[in-house]
């Protein structure tokens, strides 16, 4: 939210793409879902770092009964703006209350756009967690990532290092290595970085499919340190 404070610093420092979440454009629901105030100001800063030509990567968790109302809206705003809309399909982490039937899918997203507008299918990097779509002529896109639905695990080449040097080989992992303290240890990181590939699980971290009949069982296996404390 305090990105206006420092846009242009960053800007000046070479910065030219940027993420930023924003799952719905009502301020009292915006409230509801980050149980704080601040709509009108992430907006402004979207439009901001917008006009001065940066990249954004809109992200829009689709929760049924929450937003999914709102999908057109935002495959809207690509109409006129270079914007990236990315949907995402509702995750289970601790404390976010989760539940198989809040999920809105990837196939429901599609059939909402695709009852009003027409869509092409772009190419996407093979590595790619999301897939991206465009409404012909206009110059921003939107994509679905389907992390529910139709996982992606088998082609993610995703890593993450958190702000207090642990790495991690997905978001749902339980798993951390300690690459920091090894540094400052003067220790060679390269094996610790190895083996943390390496242990990489098939599938979501190991938890199982996100199935009705699974959903306790995913529940109760969920890290401790969920995304939004890793900086994910």
């Amino acid at each position: 939210m305090n990105l206006h404070n420092h846009l242009d610093a960053l800007y000046d420092a070479g910065l030219r793409k940027l993420n930023v979440s924003l799952d719905t454009f009502d301020a009292e629901r915006f409230r509801q879902i980050a149980r704080r105030d601040g709509y009108s100001t992430v907006w402004n800063n979207v439009r901001r770092a917008h006009d001065k030509g940066m990249r954004i990567k809109l992200n829009m968790v689709v929760m049924r009964g929450v937003n999914d109302d709102e999908i057109l809206r935002f495959v809207e705003l690509t109409q006129h703006n270079d914007i990236h809309v990315r949907f995402i399909e509702f995750m289970p982490f601790a404390g976010n209350h989760w539940g198989r039937e809040r999920v809105y899918t990837y196939a429901e997203m599609l059939g909402q756009i695709g009852s009003v507008h027409s869509f092409e299918k772009l190419n996407d990097d093979p590595h790619s967690t999301a897939k991206a779509y465009r409404v012909p002529g206009w110059p921003g896109t939107f994509a679905v990532i389907s992390t529910v639905t139709e996982p992606f695990c088998g082609s993610c080449d995703r890593l993450r290092v958190t702000a207090e040097g642990k790495m991690r080989n997905c978001l749902f992992a339980r798993e951390e290595t300690d690459l920091l303290s090894a540094l400052r240890r003067g220790e060679d990181i390269g094996p610790l970085i190895e083996a943390n590939v390496l242990g990489k699980h098939a599938m979501l971290g190991g938890l199982p499919p996100f199935k009705p009949e699974k959903q306790e069982e995913v529940l109760h296996d969920l890290s401790e340190r969920p995304m939004v404390s890793i900086g994910g």
